[in-house]
């Protein structure tokens, strides 16, 4: 095995279960949707907001297993997290409640815009972070996975920010 075999293994290893964790909520919602789908309406939007919703409960879930350890590394980067302790030991239940918000379908609107809102202030706080160079594990995991803070995490957060302002758009403009 050459040393690039070995780094690209290490790679998928460290990236392991974030892949799972998104892999398994784009199949849940997708389980729900397709019921949804052949007893009511169903569709693309719908499994949009059943993704949005387990995504960020399941990740609400790894930052409160110990919400300290994750505010610690979240105040590394984040904007707000650096100047306020107590908003980086509220984020893991503000992204519980987004996430509830977008599986319960309860005020969209104000759901979508607070998710582009949250999205915005971390893709800025990761881009900054990555321009700086910091070599720190991601918080967005909790403190039960190591995944390394990286252009993963901007991805995630840009593309969470995408699927907020797509389903705003929709709900405002297409309704």
């Amino acid at each position: 095995m050459t040393q690039t075999d070995k780094k690209d293994k290490n790679m998928f290893q460290k990236y392991a279960p974030l892949i799972a964790l998104t892999s398994i909520t784009a199949l849940a919602a997708l389980a729900v949707t397709y019921s949804i789908e052949y007893s009511l309406e169903g569709g693309f939007m719908d499994w949009m907001h059943y993704f949005m919703g387990f995504f960020l409960c399941c990740f609400a879930m790894l930052k409160i297993f110990n919400i300290s350890q994750f505010a610690e590394g979240f105040q590394r980067y984040d904007l707000i997290a650096k100047k306020s302790r107590a908003y980086a030991l509220c984020y893991p239940f503000i992204e519980l409640a987004l996430g509830l918000g977008y599986l319960s379908f309860l005020w969209p609107a104000y759901v979508y815009g607070a998710t582009i809102v949250v999205m915005v202030i971390g893709t800025v706080g990761v881009i900054l972070a990555l321009r700086k160079g910091l070599n720190i594990n991601c918080p967005c995991m909790g403190s039960a996975l190591s995944v390394p803070l990286s252009t993963v995490t901007l991805t995630e957060d840009i593309a969470m920010g995408l699927m907020a302002g797509y389903m705003l758009f929709d709900y405002v403009y297409l309704m």
